[in-house]
């Protein structure tokens, strides 16, 4: 592994908060990562599914542009042409996504890969194939997907967090009075979407998960 690579890695955040522009138009990706950093978030996702790829490489490239100003990591979700294009700090891959293994030989080791698991099988595979954390749920029932996998509950988040050595970020229903028992199942910390982008006012909604955060990590 190529330290000087390796140190331009970012640290796993605790608060992953993912854009979204299909459950709300009100705000654009770059107004909610804006909000969210200014709340405490200290990685954003950039979430879009579909759409001309030129109008989500400018949403993109938006998005990047509020994160490096204030030296936040974005993550690029399912999409390794928009991480290269965006010079974002990493992406992360689900099950019908360009595999690990291949996405980190593509990469190196200067990017944060970061993989989607439903079982401990898979996580255990995201890990050895190379991924630097792994996103595990869904822990709570979730609207944000058409079909998501069946809830894995806390019982299913401390296996995962007990059989991998890499950080688990807990996704799927997480909200501000879930976060004490999600974090105590061992899990790193949490992505979060309708928390944020849902609510009226979407800083506030982050200053209070990460104050939460805070209280549980002391």
């Amino acid at each position: 592994m190529d330290s000087a690579d390796q140190r331009l890695k970012p640290d796993i955040g605790r608060l992953h908060v993912i854009t979204d522009f299909h459950f709300q138009q009100r705000f654009s990706h770059a107004e909610l990562a804006r909000y969210a950093i200014d709340g405490g978030a200290d990685t954003i996702q950039f979430r879009q599914k579909g759409g001309a790829i030129g109008n989500r490489l400018v949403a993109a490239r938006e998005t990047a542009s509020e994160c490096q100003a204030s030296d936040v990591p974005l993550i690029i979700d399912d999409d390794i042409t928009l991480l290269l294009a965006t010079e974002a700090a990493g992406v992360h891959l689900g099950s019908t996504d360009l595999p690990v293994a291949v996405a980190r030989s593509i990469l190196g080791n200067r990017y944060l890969i970061g993989g989607t698991a439903t079982t401990v099988e898979q996580a255990l595979k995201a890990e050895s194939d190379g991924a630097d954390y792994i996103g595990f749920g869904p822990v709570y029932r979730t609207h944000s997907k058409s079909n998501p996998a069946s809830v894995k509950g806390i019982a299913g988040l401390k296996v995962v967090c007990n059989d991998v050595s890499i950080p688990v970020i807990a996704i799927a229903g997480i909200t501000v009075d879930r976060i004490e028992e999600v974090l105590g199942s061992g899990a790193h910390g949490v992505a979060v979407m309708a928390a944020v982008t849902m609510a009226e006012n979407p800083r506030e909604a982050t200053l209070r998960l990460r104050e939460e955060i805070e209280h549980c990590t002391m």
